[in-house]
């Protein structure tokens, strides 16, 4: 009754790039293409479960890069984007 919980199990051989994919998705999803930020979110999000890793960089750096999309979208669409002349 007093047996105390196993051990958990060891991680996967490999590298953990949780914090570079997440950290690559969110500066690349903010600063220039959310699709970038979408596809290093995922890979984030990806190695997170693989490694047992919290995923919130993953969703962050997709959140930003379809914001990032949208904002492109509307201000395309009202003529204000930045550097884009009709």
């Amino acid at each position: 009754m007093n047996t105390p919980y196993p051990p958990p199990p060891p991680p996967p051989a490999g590298r953990d790039r949780t914090t570079l994919w997440g950290v690559l998705g969110i500066v690349l999803g903010v600063i220039c293409c959310g699709i970038l930020g979408i596809v290093f979110g995922w890979l984030s999000i990806r190695d997170a479960r693989r490694y047992h890793q919290s995923p919130v960089l993953g969703y962050v750096a997709i959140g930003l890069g379809v914001l990032n999309i949208v904002v492109s979208l509307i201000l395309q669409a009202t003529g204000n984007y930045p550097g884009w002349n009709r």
